[in-house]
């Protein structure tokens, strides 16, 4: 019997594909649970609705990421701190504080995105990457003075 699947089941597949699976397991386990719908041409033609829809909004917001990602990679991020004569500062400067200070400049921007290949614990100009998005990632410039 085919089925499209209404969540990720383990072994058998993720949610929204269409599999063959045996006619006691898709009723006494996967339709019973409420996992996967009967494959018909109605569930058929509803699925196709619903992945266009949903890739309709991922391009939608893929877009506004874009726009944004064109002004954050014009601005720069200043930190203004305490250091030693060697140009070394007191302290780091975290993934959180960067998502903080892109808050205040307007941009929701989480600190689980922001990925920091190098500590930034010196004076100078920095580059961390901010990955937003799956097809988005954004070039931040992080200057500490």
């Amino acid at each position: 019997m085919k089925v499209i699947l209404l969540k990720d089941v383990k072994k058998q597949g993720k949610k929204d594909e269409v599999i063959e699976v045996s006619d006691g397991y898709a009723n006494n386990y996967l339709i019973k649970n409420k996992l996967a719908i009967r494959y018909t041409e109605g569930s058929k033609n509803k699925l196709n609705y619903e992945l266009s829809t949903r890739q309709k909004e991922e391009d939608k917001l893929v877009a506004e990421l874009e726009k944004m990602k064109k002004e954050i990679e014009s601005k720069k991020i200043c930190f203004t701190v305490k250091s030693g004569e060697s140009g070394k500062i007191f302290g780091t400067i975290s993934s959180k504080q960067i998502s903080e200070e892109l808050k205040k400049m307007g941009y929701n921007i989480d600190k689980k995105t922001i990925v920091m290949d190098h500590v930034i614990d010196t004076l100078g100009v920095h580059k961390v990457v901010a990955n937003v998005h799956k097809r988005v990632s954004i070039m931040l410039t992080v200057v500490v003075c």
